[in-house]
């Protein structure tokens, strides 16, 4: 059954699954992969429009009904809230959307002793559109469609840019792939692109973006290892590590929380040497195994967790280290829109240790001249610039070299002494280069 001959009350059945997952706490990634293969793409994409517009369809909710329904009818009511509410960007006309989550409601024993309360919420919401949403326009989380204490850290953090951060979030990422500087070069890339019929720019060293998303399956080269799928923003970390990095014999590197993979990948396109990935997560570490096998690349991969070195780590020193530290993935909601309704104010802070534990652990296997980078995909300060500040005044031994520090996405640079970049259409990411002396 191919994705046009599902009914929509279907697709609108699983959505409502999925957000009930993730308002229970798990991951929209995970959730997702329980949904039927054959509904996988349309619901994904149903999904992700639901969680850039949730705020907004839970205000609209709370002026039709002060009290929420059990969780599966809520979840179905919210998304066919999200879906509907605005005109110019509904997926469906809005009497098919209506419909079809009616239906969706009887058709669920779930939900099914619920429908006419749907029925008759939704059909309110129709009849008095602008005015219910003209009752919401007060409140932030409606307006920007994150959680409050997550506005409020921004507009703190960034009072310059703190609404383009978060308009930019709500936006649809691009597609951004690095091409292997052993198989290929950006010039050549592009050529093969215009040949197969798909428009790109290149980005960065060795970026290209597509104008359009494409499945990778069809993208040229890609099952050959030309190819990866890697934000312009997170192919900084590999150059801004071993660039100018001098050693008389084979470095030996270090990719501390390195899955699924990208950034050894591209350590091991840019430069020989012998490269250690690490990750707590044996899944996650498959992962590793299967980029780097398409990539014709080889790294000693190894299941640990980083922080407790006696476990793995044997002895010898490294000359370049790759700390990219559990963060918050602020920076990445475009990609990850279920992460912002999943993330808790205390996360920061338990984050933030880790970090730190993470940092000290591993600084202790840097040679002297040897660097590690640190780096989050978040924008958040404790997570980047407030972490290397502490981190500086505890150890006399490094010193902070020329680095991106945070990257905020385009909208919101030249503001806030945000440095411009090239990078296109980035990600929100972080950066700091420490180079280790002695005393």
């Amino acid at each position: 059954m191919n994705e046009q001959q599902i009914p929509l009350w279907r697709q609108l059945q699983a959505v409502a699954a999925v957000l009930v997952a993730i308002r229970s706490g798990k991951s929209g990634t995970a959730a997702l992969d329980e949904v039927h293969t054959d509904l996988r793409p349309g619901v994904q994409a149903l999904v992700f429009h639901v969680l850039r517009s949730l705020g907004r369809a839970q205000a609209l909710r709370q002026q039709l009904v002060g009290r929420a329904a059990p969780p599966p009818v809520d979840a179905l009511l919210c998304a066919a809230l999200a879906l509907v509410w605005r005109e110019d960007d509904a997926p469906y006309d809005a009497f098919t959307l209506v419909n079809q989550a009616v239906d969706a409601a009887k058709k669920s024993p779930a939900t099914r002793m619920q429908a006419n309360f749907v029925n008759a919420c939704l059909r309110r919401f129709l009849r008095e559109r602008d005015t219910l949403i003209a009752m919401t326009e007060k409140d932030p989380v409606a307006v920007w469609n994150h959680p409050k204490w997550w506005i409020d850290r921004l507009r703190n953090e960034w009072p310059q840019s703190w609404q383009a951060i978060l308009m930019a979030n709500n936006r649809h990422a691009p597609m951004t792939l690095r091409v292997n500087a052993r198989r290929s070069t950006v010039p050549a890339y592009l050529q093969k692109l215009q040949e197969a019929g798909m428009t790109a720019a290149g980005v960065g060293v060795s970026g290209v973006t597509l104008d359009q998303p494409k499945p990778v399956q069809k993208l040229p080269g890609f099952s050959e290892g030309v190819v990866s799928v890697q934000d312009a923003a997170a192919q900084l970390a590999a150059p801004l590590l071993l660039t100018g990095l001098r050693s008389e014999h084979p470095l030996r590197v270090l990719d501390a929380c390195a899955a699924p993979g990208g950034k050894t990948a591209h350590l091991l396109e840019i430069a020989d040497g012998a490269v250690t990935a690490l990750d707590v997560d044996s899944a996650r570490c498959e992962r590793i195994h299967q980029t780097l096998h398409r990539l014709h690349l080889q790294a000693r991969i190894v299941v640990a967790d980083a922080a407790n070195v006696a476990t793995w780590w044997d002895g010898q020193l490294f000359d370049a280290i790759l700390l990219d530290a559990p963060c918050s993935a602020s920076g990445i909601v475009r990609r990850h829109p279920d992460i912002r309704w999943l993330r808790r104010e205390s996360d920061i802070s338990q984050l933030a240790a880790i970090q730190a534990s993470l940092l000290t652990s591993l600084w202790a296997l840097l040679k002297p001249g040897g660097r590690l980078l640190y780096c989050t995909c978040s924008v958040f300060k404790d997570e980047g610039e407030m972490q290397i500040q502490t981190f500086l005044a505890h150890n006399t031994q490094a010193t902070l070299l020329p680095s991106p520090g945070h990257l905020v996405p385009p909208a919101a640079h030249n503001s806030d002494a945000v440095p411009d970049n090239p990078l296109g259409d980035q990600d929100g990411f972080y950066y700091a280069l420490l180079e280790k002396h002695l005393d």
